[in-house]
């Protein structure tokens, strides 16, 4: 008797996923303590390994892990701030990186800030104490969600990214006009925020500074751009994958190929003031903006998606597998289609970049 196929992704999101789904987002709603949240969030993993084995787009399987992790962290907010006094005023919980993008895999850790509304530097500060005890209780409650605490420590409970939204504000413009290097790498991650759970608006005023400081400053889109173009895909002369780097023989399928058009994404939205967050949608709106022609961006779309697959499939075989999942790939260990689909993906990567370069007038 034959194997029986595995379904599709149709039949998995509104067929075998469908009830699942709704079932975990109504336990997640449900769960009264961090206890009960921490037994629910391996089951995310599993309905996201499932859409991948069932031939879902990497798009819509980051879309659905994300959205159940937002669920998830709202909640855990929601059960910590229970336990503690906070100041009467607005505040937001900021999800940065690939959260913030809504393009998380598997391998994620916390990237996260709080904006709070105050009057001005003492109230600020005064605020900031209050808020602290309960962002640090939140990110231990996430890390025992499974969201591993952030190495570089971008988190809420640092004092450094719980700030007031006047802060946040000066916090931007001065990377924006003095961007070192420090300050190119603070762009990567926190210029890609979104918020979670709180007050939305203060997120959204943010989001129109940030937009009017970088759209009206070429010299400061230059310098982010060249910053980009340091990265290279990597390829060889002759259009072969050059594996190396920290791991000798794989390539990071995350620093060394999604950034890449995270970051040439990134750079066209704030050059251009738009407002999407997600890199796709960011590719679109650079078309619509005259940045970027369409078949360019259609095909770099294509290409970002090709590797976030990959680095999805790879993720969820090291999770069946008890392993820790991670965006190392060892091209002579996959097939020859995922090489020549990985070969195309990198060289799409060169050609955006070469578009970027382009655009904003990097002699480099």
């Amino acid at each position: 008797m034959s194997a029986a196929a595995p379904p599709d992704a149709g039949e998995l999101i509104f067929g075998t996923l469908g009830p699942r789904l709704a079932a975990l987002a109504a336990d997640i709603a449900a769960a009264a303590d961090v206890a009960a949240l921490a037994r629910l969030a391996p089951h995310i993993r599993e309905v996201g390994a499932g859409l991948v084995a069932g031939d879902a787009g990497a798009g819509l399987a980051t879309r659905v892990v994300t959205e159940l992790n937002d669920r998830l962290v709202r909640r855990v907010i929601a059960v910590v701030e229970r336990d503690h006094r906070l100041p009467a005023a607005a505040w937001c919980w900021l999800a940065f990186g690939s959260e913030g993008r809504s393009e998380q895999t598997f391998a994620t850790d916390q990237d996260n800030g709080l904006i709070f509304s105050a009057a001005g530097p003492a109230e600020a500060q005064a605020m900031r104490q209050l808020f602290q005890p309960f962002a640090q209780a939140a990110n231990a409650a996430l890390a025992a969600c499974g969201f591993p605490l952030c190495a570089g420590d971008i988190m809420a409970g640092n004092p450094a990214w719980c700030l007031s939204a006047e802060e946040w504000r000066q916090r931007f413009a001065t990377w924006i006009r003095t961007p070192d290097p420090q300050a190119l790498l603070n762009t990567t991650i926190f210029f890609d925020f979104r918020p979670i759970h709180g007050a939305a608006a203060l997120a959204d005023d943010l989001r129109r500074s940030l937009l009017g400081l970088t759209a009206a400053n070429d010299a400061f889109i230059r310098m982010m751009a060249a910053n980009a173009l340091t990265v290279a895909p990597p390829l060889g002369l002759l259009g072969d994958i050059v594996a190396g780097g920290d791991a000798p023989g794989s390539v990071d399928l995350k620093k060394q190929g999604a950034r890449l058009f995270v970051d040439a994404a990134r750079i066209f939205a704030l050059a251009s003031g738009s407002d999407p967050v997600g890199t796709v949608a960011r590719l679109r709106a650079a078309v619509a903006a005259g940045k970027l022609a369409a078949a360019e961006a259609a095909a770099a779309a294509q290409a970002f998606a090709c590797i976030q697959r990959l680095r999805l499939e790879l993720q969820a075989a090291a999770l069946a597998a008890g392993a820790a999942p991670g965006n190392l790939a060892r091209p002579d260990a996959l097939d020859d289609f995922a090489v020549r689909l990985l070969k195309e993906a990198l060289k799409q990567a060169r050609r955006l970049q070469q578009n970027m370069k382009f655009a904003f007038h990097v002699d480099a």
